[in-house]
């Protein structure tokens, strides 16, 4: 089996790069063998109601080589596949509308694509094929706590299904020659089908939180806080009723974080400029290209896009009338602008919450803190690493598209920075149409163009 494998005392990167290859590959298909069996197997469980002892159950299934009355035969060796808490996760699937079929179709059905971009922990990402669920490998200490979580999990999910946080799918062990690889099934953030044009990494720290070099070389790098300040100084441009249901759903995420003592966690925000790719679609057409390669892919099976808990439907928002940007309304992402007034839409979700304030973490602040200073640091007590959070996502990145409205009258002449819009038409006689049609500007910024 491919823990098994001897690895010789050698320099030759070809033979090492060969190697975890095929550990990473051999890894896939016991993964894939292993969710199989179990989801098989519980299907076949009668439904219940979801018992306290159900989060810390965890079962176990021995895959010889050779099969067996319960497992086929394989070509990956033996090994053991444990899953954690299957009543509990059966649950949670059932309630985000994931049936059995669908959840086996699109992990097992062809083979896992591992993503090029690795996370800081050295943890190893998976995409199924049809777009729908990440695999996260996880460290021992990470699956411990968030099995631990489960039962506050379940309660925060029964008050409030639409929430940021990650959707959690399944947790499960494949074991072999000693070794342990452990992962997570999660909701897929940033669907592959919509080309994201920015990608931001957001904690509301702002030390040592910009791209790297080498991140920078990437054809979509990931960039960080000082990042997003620098390049979008206005911000993410929202409708009123959106951000309002961003802020609350922020907020209560927040608290539920602080009160299981998380910290470190992220805002993962992907952004689809609408009309930028309608440009590189009528650019690539003139110039004789195909006119799919910037548009979604439209062969994504219709039926599983209900798998899907979008950016919208997690904030409790809703595209209305002429907000809504009808095309593409169907992917999820919430309509906004940015500060040029382009159509973007945006994909957000918390990331990286398995992290609790522990005695390490409480050493590391120390130390950065002796460095740098103390409250700029990424690492920070939850409870005060949970108002910065939320005062950064909804002070600086999200903000309400009223203010661009304004700031575009008043670089027109038409409004005083110290009144409202009202008084301003009042004072200046201008026609109140105006403001509906104004020309040149940009102050009709939800309505589809």
């Amino acid at each position: 089996f491919f823990f098994n494998l001897y690895l010789p005392l050698t320099n030759n990167d070809t033979f090492q790069h060969l190697f975890y290859w095929k550990l990473r590959f051999y890894s896939k298909c016991a993964i894939q063998l292993g969710i199989t069996h179990t989801v098989g197997s519980l299907s076949q469980k009668a439904e219940r109601d979801v018992l306290m002892q159900d989060f810390y159950v965890v079962e176990s299934i021995f895959f010889p080589s050779e099969g067996s009355n319960l497992t086929p035969a394989h070509h990956h060796g033996d090994f053991r596949f444990k899953t954690y808490a299957p009543i509990a996760f059966r649950y949670f699937r059932e309630l985000f509308g994931i049936r059995p079929d669908d959840y086996l179709y699109s992990l097992c059905n062809d083979p896992l694509i591992e993503l090029s971009n690795p996370g800081a922990s050295g943890s190893i990402f998976y995409v199924t094929s049809d777009d729908e669920f990440i695999i996260k490998t996880v460290q021992h200490k990470e699956a411990e706590f968030l099995q631990k979580l489960l039962p506050g999990y379940f309660m925060n999910l029964n008050q409030n299904k639409r929430t940021l946080l990650p959707k959690f799918y399944g947790l499960y062990c494949v074991q072999a020659g000693g070794k342990n690889i452990r992962i997570v099934v999660m909701n897929n953030l940033l669907p592959c089908s919509v080309p994201m044009h920015l990608k931001y990494d957001l904690k509301g720290s702002t030390c040592k939180r910009r791209a790297s070099p080498k991140e920078r070389e990437k054809r979509v790098p990931t960039f960080k806080d000082l990042d997003f300040i620098q390049d979008m100084p206005e911000g993410i441009q929202l409708e009123p009723d959106n951000y309002n249901a961003l802020s609350k759903t922020i907020q209560r995420d927040c608290l539920l974080l602080q009160s299981f003592k998380i910290m470190d966690y992220s805002l993962l925000v992907g952004i689809h400029n609408v009309d930028q790719a309608c440009r590189e679609r009528a650019g690539v057409v003139e110039g004789g290209g195909s006119e799919g390669a910037v548009t979604p892919d439209h062969r994504r099976p219709q039926a599983q896009k209900a798998l899907y808990s979008t950016a919208m439907e997690s904030i409790q928002g809703e595209a209305k009338g002429k907000g809504a940007l009808e095309t593409e309304d169907q992917w999820g992402g919430i309509p906004a602008r940015n500060s040029k007034g382009e159509r973007i839409l945006v994909y957000i979700g918390i990331i990286d919450i398995l992290q609790s304030y522990r005695f390490i973490k409480k050493i590391e602040h120390s130390w950065k803190a002796l460095v740098h200073d103390g409250d700029t640091v990424s690492v920070h007590r939850p409870g005060f690493y949970a108002e910065r959070f939320q005062r950064f996502m909804c002070n600086t990145v999200f903000k309400k598209a009223r203010k661009f409205i304004k700031l575009q009258l008043f670089q027109r002449g038409i409004v005083h920075p110290k009144m409202t819009i009202q008084s301003s038409v009042t004072h200046s006689h201008v026609d109140p149409k105006t403001f509906v049609h104004l020309p040149n500007t940009n102050e009709d910024i939800f309505e589809s163009c």
